[in-house]
């Protein structure tokens, strides 16, 4: 009974420090992983080089001194100052652009970021797998050791022979060698959380999973889903950018405007007044508009695309996530009620049966606890890729 006790406890709704665990990790990761960081940096530059070129242009001063052939005629000094504007710059929209732009590299980070923690998430799992899988393994190597013991004193009495012995010393050399390869299972998924933490080790020591409530509706929880996955974001954001690329194309063929100030001075003479001017742009921008216009049409069939590619893609996760459920439930049900490991003991030390159907029955409910674990592993995480836009 101790060992169905340890592996319903995996199942159990109470166990609540385990995804608090997994929560420091997460946010263990988030802070220290090098590729975020640089993520964060490359985003931050490029939004700075968004709002580049969205203010107007340098004012311009010119000064000009000449002398006069024959000198007679004295000297000519000039002098201006000239500022140029122009409407797209005035009115706002190409802080506006930039700013379009600015949302489109956070929602590339977000969704850069979703996929690290997600990465992360499935290795906690895997690790509580692997640590419950452990627990076990150390039940069951307790449990070889003792037969093993029992039948070294009955092989010294004469009441067991060398082949029997033989079979419990290789049932304890399986038990060994799976706690050994479990083991270094364990240390390749802490060497993976370790590289995604910075080069900073962690530690998830918990062998049981948290309560998760599958959403009893699809349709209904997608909706959700979609309002927060940064994929879509992203996608929805560009189709702004490019709408709003198309107005500023549209205003870029406005005539820009300059005027300033200038001064003239001649032998005896001297001019001040206003300056004024205008540039047409006549073949500057040619084909701007187009373009962008066929952007905005590219940018809104890849949102249509998207939108369809990951409702379908969530619709097959949740399909399966939901049998995986279904499994998982059936073994928690059958491990229930299914422990005969009490029995079989005392049915070998009996006599009742043989070591081969002690261990052909064993063996039974031990791939029954294994398949358990594994189907819980795989629920969890196809859980975990389900619900990853809430990371």
């Amino acid at each position: 009974m101790k060992i169905i006790i340890n592996i319903l406890a995996i199942f159990a709704f109470i166990p609540l420090f385990a995804q608090n665990s997994i929560d420091s990790v997460l946010t263990s990761i988030e802070k220290n992983n090098t590729t975020l960081k640089s993520l964060r940096e490359t985003a931050e530059a490029q939004k700075l080089e968004n709002r580049t070129g969205i203010y107007l242009s340098n004012p311009e001063a010119e000064f000009g001194y000449l002398w006069g052939d024959p000198s007679a005629i004295g000297r000519r000094t000039d002098f201006s100052v000239t500022q140029s504007f122009d409407i797209p710059t005035l009115t706002g929209m190409k802080s506006k652009v930039a700013n379009e732009k600015n949302n489109l590299v956070e929602w590339q980070y977000k969704a850069e970021r979703m996929s690290i923690l997600l990465e992360a998430k499935k290795y906690c799992l895997d690790l509580i797998y692997y640590n419950a899988l452990m627990t076990e393994m150390e039940l069951r190597l307790q449990h070889a050791e003792t037969i093993l013991a029992g039948y070294k004193e009955r092989l010294d009495k004469g009441y067991a022979n060398v082949i029997e012995y033989n079979k419990v010393q290789l049932n304890l050399s399986t038990v060994q060698g799976e706690i050994l390869r479990i083991e270094t299972e364990r240390n390749t998924i802490l060497s993976h959380l370790k590289r995604l933490n910075g080069g900073i080790d962690l530690a998830v020591d918990e062998n049981s999973y948290r309560p998760i409530q599958l959403p009893p509706n699809f349709d209904d929880w997608y909706l959700q889903a979609e309002q927060k996955s940064p994929a879509l974001a992203y996608i929805k954001q560009e189709v702004e950018v490019n709408k709003n690329l198309v107005s500023l194309n549209k205003a870029m063929r406005l005539p820009t405007f300059s005027a300033g100030y200038m001064t003239e001075k001649v032998v005896g003479e001297s001019y001040r007044g206003f300056i004024v001017g205008v540039s047409i742009p006549l073949w500057e921008n040619t084909n701007r508009i187009k373009q962008a216009k066929r952007a905005v049409i590219a940018a809104e069939s890849r949102e249509t695309d998207s939108k369809q590619q990951f409702y379908s893609n969530l619709f097959i996760l949740y399909n399966r996530t939901l049998g995986l459920q279904a499994t998982a439930q059936t073994f928690r049900k059958s491990l229930e009620v299914a422990s005969n490991t009490t029995l079989l003991k005392k049915a070998l030390d009996a006599g009742e049966i043989s070591l081969l159907d002690y261990m052909i029955e064993i063996g039974l409910y031990y791939e029954t606890i294994n398949q358990a674990l594994e189907a819980e592993r795989e629920y969890q995480k196809a859980f975990a890729e389900l619900s990853a836009t809430e990371l």
